[in-house]
């Protein structure tokens, strides 16, 4: 039997990038897990982010999101850089844009890799990549009538 590591499951996938979107309707977490399924993989991470109800000590009623054109690209780059950086089989990143409410899943990617370990530190590096690198912005409005815009990048 050969070694564990030159077995194909145990490489990333070449196609490994499955799905890629901003979208301005409800996102799906049956959607997204179903997009990073394979048979090689062991673990899958997934992180779903919400519209909570508070932010720096204020109450949250809704936020909207918006984000530049290039968003989805550079949605993508992002994505493209942790499967170069993991052993990746599949990716799927999508968030949302438009008039949210609390509750409401803003984000949603996942992440599936031969292990569990991988995966999940590929999960977090994609998250945290994205929040940092994609031209998405939050307008927040909070109960006392304040605004406040958050940039992601």
């Amino acid at each position: 039997m050969a070694p564990i590591s030159d077995h194909p499951g145990e490489q990333g996938a070449p196609d490994a990038i499955k799905m890629i979107a901003v979208r301005d309707t409800p996102l799906s977490l049956d959607e997204v897990f179903r997009a990073v399924g394979d048979d090689a993989s062991g673990g899958t991470a997934l992180f779903v982010g919400t519209v909570r109800n508070h932010d720096g000590g204020a109450d949250v009623d809704r936020l909207g999101y918006s984000c530049h054109p290039s968003a989805e690209a550079e949605m993508r780059r992002v994505a493209e850089k942790v499967v170069a950086g993991f052993p990746v089989r599949a990716l799927a990143a999508v968030h949302r844009v438009g008039d949210l409410g609390v509750g409401d899943l803003a984000v949603v990617v996942a992440v599936s890799c031969p292990h569990r370990g991988e995966a999940f530190e590929a999960c977090r590096k994609l998250i945290d990549d994205l929040k940092h690198e994609v031209p998405i912005w939050k307008h927040q409005t909070f109960s006392d009538g304040t605004e406040e815009w958050v940039g992601a990048c």
